[in-house]
């Protein structure tokens, strides 16, 4: 089963896709999610955002944010952030 991960700025989607694991820079330190993760909403602190595609990736994607709030749900993560590169 695969994570549904979206990444959104005020600007525009940067990301929606499914994954196997992503790690956000959260407020309290950082956190991964799988499918099936239980409901969670986190502030973001500025960081790379670290998307693993599959279970047998060894280097990750990153992605750099800056501020913002995280939320995990039934339908998968979703990550608004001030700005991301």
């Amino acid at each position: 089963m695969a994570l549904h991960f979206e990444l959104v700025t005020p600007e525009k989607l940067v990301r929606s896709e499914d994954v196997h694991m992503v790690v956000v820079p959260g407020s309290e330190g950082d956190f991964g999610v799988l499918q099936g993760h239980a409901p969670l909403m986190s502030t973001v602190r500025d960081g790379n955002i670290e998307i693993y595609k599959n279970s047998m990736s060894e280097s990750p994607e990153t992605i750099r944010v800056e501020g913002g709030f995280a939320e995990v749900n039934e339908r998968g993560l979703t990550v608004l952030a001030e700005r991301a590169e």
